[in-house]
């Protein structure tokens, strides 16, 4: 663009004695928008004085974006330009800032000392761009994002090339993300937050975004806090509070905007977050209105152009003297300007129990589109891939319309309205044959129907024939309504979905979470065509499990798709108290260890419990009271013992070799062995181990998921007993001789477990799904796998091995564990 065009100053029109002064304090969008209406409906003379603190004419600020990134120019950005201002007599003070008010005698000073009076005055000061408050935030080469000064110096520091971090991924952010990219800059964008523009996308489309921001050769880190701009005499870094550094020769913060209402403070006018107006845009002061940014309107401020405009027509009505219609905040929609990036969003899509919602997702061509309905009315949408119908959904929502009748089709948009649906299976009997249907590898309805009938009679079958459904999986629900369709009542579907969500398995979730590196909970729902936007208590801890036994120390663990005692570490009993078990290795503790407990049952008024795990479980603990309970067993030396996990929870023993005259082992330290080297290790579901000292079994090692009978040739290892509502004697899976190799056996047994086995599915459902004789193989026979399997096991355990009672202790998620509000007690009321 080069240099910003410097344009001559007007010709100022001569005063009219007999006009109304009207001065306006801004020369942005809104202000100009108020002017077109306002010079529309005016039929009274009126003498105009605009002041701009920029020395340019009023240009559309959306617009920057393509400025920067070269599609556009200045000119082609320009609203309104001199001659329109002479048109309609606008005395135009451009380059002039106004400093100050004078309410009494009605005048406006500016900074070069000139007074110029008013009958009424509009104040459209915009907003000011939040600088947050690092070290170096001040240093040269660090720059907002918010007019066109901003927009030279990104152009100047593009000519010199190098490095840019953008601090914030919303809407503003990733638009200056790719202008910069795209005149060559190499780009980092700094997310606080989970996921890219949360305020306007749910986490699946902020996946797919992130994804497309990604494909631009752009870096961008969510979830990352900045600590400090890094330079001397100017930005030459940017540190993250994780300790990460990123090269940076320029810092462009777009976190977001405040109103700038600086002069109307000072003026005395009433002010909280930006300056305060009635429905007509009138402060506190009968002959001065506000409007735009600098505005807060029963409480709400608004960075968006469609509520500025609306704001400017109601005042341009109040201003024309007509009885202008109240000013309504309306709904507001949001698209991204990036070239090749199709995203809207409008309206309320958070997860709300009164809110029903209706997804589509095609992975084949990334595209994801929610519908959020409540009461049959469309309240909210999120269209990312294919954004045609946006315009449609935010028809529907403003106008109110009940969409019941079109529910079963709303989702395919406005072209699919009005047809009648079909049964699934006669809607997919129906297609033709060249119809798609496997998207990723191009099947149609007559390969697979051809397939069929040759012979097939499972998904399975037909998966390996044909390949449909063999990629994301999405399509399977439809392969097996061509199974129905074809083979009618003889056909049996012996899958079973994972839950409502999806039409795929357990079984071929994790298997597509492996072979697709799936490493995250939208990139699971985006990539397998999840039916909902953000899933199910079914299918969350399911997905979270799978996320982390297959990518341990890669992805995070989302610990609101845990279970409630796994989220606060503690079982909740029926008063609403919690429990709690500290582990005691292979059943043993101290003097010392005990005197803790006591204390602690003392001062909470706490039941004490004897377990059959032989631990002691500590009852009625209060949730506030939790992280104060941790924090005396951790000074204590003791940490969780898991017992409210999908993971390890206890190893049993007796006392073997060195108290019992029949053990023939150190059973009681080969608990603790074991107990240590599994403890923290999640799992599909609960496990429990025992250590048996002699085949007396006095540790009831026969009934455990995984169990180990001492004998003087060394050591038995059983696997798939169980003792709770299923009992069932274990099974003997092989012996091995030193202790050693004991550990490493149970380590792999849990491993394979760990990495076969359907959530919620217990060690011996899986055995007898796995097979005994293929598991002992796997571990016996097959000494490379057993290695590999113990190897890995290990892995994961460095990752998972944290006591989360020491970092509840500490503060971690301590909202978990404050109460929402305190209230007091209920004041009586007097009787009449």
């Amino acid at each position: 663009m080069g240099q910003i065009e410097k344009f001559p100053q007007p010709h100022r029109p001569a005063p009219d004695a007999a006009a109304q002064k009207l001065v306006v304090i801004g020369n942005g969008m809104a202000a100009g928008r108020l002017l077109e209406e306002f010079f529309a409906r005016n039929t009274t003379p009126a003498r105009v004085t605009l002041f701009g603190a920029e020395p340019r004419v009023n240009y559309n600020r959306i617009m920057l974006s393509p400025v920067l990134s070269g599609e556009k120019s200045f000119n082609d950005i320009v609203i309104h330009d001199d001659a329109w201002y002479a048109a309609h007599s606008v005395d135009l003070r451009r380059g002039e800032a106004v400093v100050a008010i004078d309410r009494a005698a009605k005048y406006v000073e500016t900074a070069g000392g000139d007074r110029v009076s008013y009958d009424r005055l509009v104040i459209a000061t915009g907003s000011m761009p939040f600088i947050i408050p690092v070290p170096g935030a001040n240093l040269p080469g660090v720059v907002s994002f918010r007019d066109l000064d901003d927009v030279e110096k990104m152009h100047a520091a593009c000519d010199a090339g190098g490095h840019a971090v953008v601090i914030g991924g919303g809407l503003l952010g990733l638009e200056a993300a790719a202008g910069l990219a795209v005149k060559g800059m190499k780009v980092s964008v700094v997310h606080l937050m989970p996921h890219l523009m949360e305020r306007q996308l749910d986490p699946s489309a902020g996946y797919l975004l992130k994804n497309a921001i990604a494909s631009r050769g752009i870096d961008v880190f969510t979830e990352a806090n900045t600590d400090a701009i890094l330079g001397d005499d100017r930005v030459t870094g940017v540190k993250l509070k994780d300790g990460r550094v990123l090269p940076a020769d320029l810092v462009v913060m777009a976190v977001g905007i405040r109103p700038n209402a600086t002069l109307a403070k000072a003026a005395g006018l009433d002010t909280h977050r930006g300056v305060i107006v009635d429905d007509v845009m009138r402060t506190s002061d009968e002959n001065i209105y506000a409007v735009g940014e600098c505005v807060e309107h029963r409480g709400q401020t608004y960075g968006l152009v469609a509520p500025l405009y609306d704001m400017a027509k109601t005042l341009a009505a109040e201003l024309a003297g007509e009885n202008p219609a109240r000013f309504v905040p309306a709904a507001t929609s949001t698209k991204l300007k990036v070239t090749g990036i199709d995203l809207f969003s409008v309206g309320d899509f958070s997860d709300d129990d009164e809110n029903n919602e209706v997804v589509l997702r095609d992975p084949s061509r990334g595209v994801y589109k929610r519908v959020i309905l409540r009461d049959e009315k469309v309240v909210g949408a999120v269209l990312y891939g294919d954004t045609a119908d946006g315009a449609w959904y935010f028809d529907l929502l403003k106008k109110g319309e009940d969409v019941s009748a079109m529910r079963d089709t709303l989702i395919f948009g406005q072209a699919y309205q009005g047809g009648s649906p079909l049964d699934p299976t006669a809607a997919v009997a129906a297609l033709p044959d060249d119809a798609e249907i496997c998207g990723c590898n191009g099947v149609n309805k007559g390969a697979i129907v051809k397939a069929i009938q040759s012979g097939l009679t499972t998904l399975d079958e037909v998966r390996a024939n044909t390949k449909a459904s063999a990629s994301c999986g999405q399509c399977a629900g439809k392969v097996e309504l061509l199974l129905a369709a074809t083979l009618g009542d003889t056909f049996k579907a012996a899958r079973k979905h994972m839950c409502k969500c999806t039409d795929l398995t357990h079984e071929e979730v994790r298997g597509f979470i492996r072979e697709k590196q799936l490493k995250s909970l939208p990139a699971v729902m985006q990539e397998l065509g999840w039916k909902s936007s953000g899933g199910c208590p079914s299918c969350q801890p399911a997905l979270n499990y799978y996320l982390i036994a297959t990518w341990p120390g890669e992805d995070r663990d989302d610990y609101q798709a845990r279970f409630i005692n796994e989220r606060v570490h503690a079982n909740i009993q029926k008063d609403g108290t919690y429990s709690v078990v500290p582990r005691m290795w292979g059943g043993v503790t101290t003097p010392d260890e005990l005197r803790v407990i006591a204390d602690l049952a003392d001062r909470y008024k706490l039941m004490v419990k004897v377990t059959g795990g032989q631990r002691i479980d500590l009852l009625g603990v209060k949730k506030a009271d939790l992280p104060a309970v941790w924090a005396q067993l951790l000074n204590a030396g003791m940490v969780s013992g898991f017992a409210y996990a999908k993971g390890l929870r206890t190893v049993k023993t007796c006392v073997g070799k060195d108290w019992c005259r029949f053990g023939t082992q150190d059973s009681t330290g080969l608990g603790i062995k074991l107990e240590k080297l599994m403890c923290g290790s999640w799992t599909p579901a609960k496990v429990k181990l025992a250590v048996s000292g002699c085949p007396r079994n006095c540790a009831e090692a026969t009934i455990k998921d995984i169990g180990v009978i001492c004998v003087d040739s060394g050591y038995d290892i059983h696997v798939s007993g169980a003792a709770g509502l299923h009992v069932r004697a274990t099974d003997l899976l092989g012996h091995v001789e030193t202790e050693e190799e004991a550990l490493e056996v149970c380590a792999a047994i849990l491993q394979a477990y760990r990495e076969q086995s359907a959530y919620l599915e217990r060690v011996y459902k899986w055995v007898d799904k796995f097979g005994l004789e293929n598991l002992r193989k796997l571990i016996f026979e097959d000494h490379d796998a057993r290695k590999g399997l113990y190897e890995r096991f290990m892995i994961s355990q460095r990752a998972a091995r944290k006591d989360p009672w020491a970092e509840r202790a500490a503060g971690k998620d301590m909202h978990e564990f404050m109460p929402l509000a305190v209230l007091g007690p209920k004041s009586p009321v007097a009787a009449e």
